[in-house]
């Protein structure tokens, strides 16, 4: 796994040897960040699930101002810490050593922000739903929510909550780009950037 683009391009980052963790790989996480385009530029980004946090230090690589990472396994925050370290930025990143409902419940309660949230549970969690919903507060309007899922798992959505701004298919994994449906009725959609 590596760095793609911005001040750590071409960075290899450590990850987690065996299958409990499943990084992003290159190509998906180069379409994503093709599509999300300039709306990375100073921006506070949120990687809930972070694995090796390949995402969200990408994102700051490419001139994300801040990055919460959330990751409940030790191991995993070590790597993240080492990457960050790796890549020089670790001044512009905090590490949530906790599982995701703790954390988002402990990021809404200090009134935290976010212009964009990125998802990557393990497929067909459980946890995915509730975690969504726990999340909706700490979008900014005009933010944005990425889900990287199975590409046969949708059960985690819920029409009621978000709206489905776009999605692209890779093989087995899908991403969709959600709001929440009070953003729809606020005139909060974000635009459409990239390819």
């Amino acid at each position: 796994m590596r760095i793609i683009a911005g001040s750590a391009r071409g960075r290899r980052l450590k990850t987690r040897k065996g299958m409990e963790t499943r990084p992003t790989a290159d190509r998906i996480k180069e379409a994503l960040f093709n599509i999300l385009a300039i709306r990375v530029a100073d921006c506070s980004f949120l990687d809930v699930f972070a694995g090796s946090g390949g995402v969200g230090i990408e994102a700051l690589s490419r001139g994300a101002r801040s990055c919460v990472f959330v990751e409940k396994s030790s191991l995993c925050a070590k790597i993240i810490k080492e990457n960050l370290s790796l890549t020089g930025l670790a001044d512009q990143a905090v590490m949530l050593t906790m599982d995701a409902e703790a954390a988002l419940t402990y990021l809404a309660k200090n009134a935290a922000g976010f212009n964009l949230i990125f998802f990557d549970p393990p497929y067909y969690s459980h946890e995915l739903e509730l975690t969504l919903q726990l999340a909706m507060p700490l979008l900014l309007p005009g933010g944005l929510l990425v889900v990287e899922h199975h590409s046969r798992d949708h059960c985690w959505y819920n029409a009621d909550h978000w709206r489905k701004i776009r999605e692209k298919t890779y093989g087995n994994t899908t991403l969709s780009f959600i709001v929440p449906v009070v953003f729809t009725a606020d005139g909060c959609l974000p635009k459409e950037e990239g390819g």
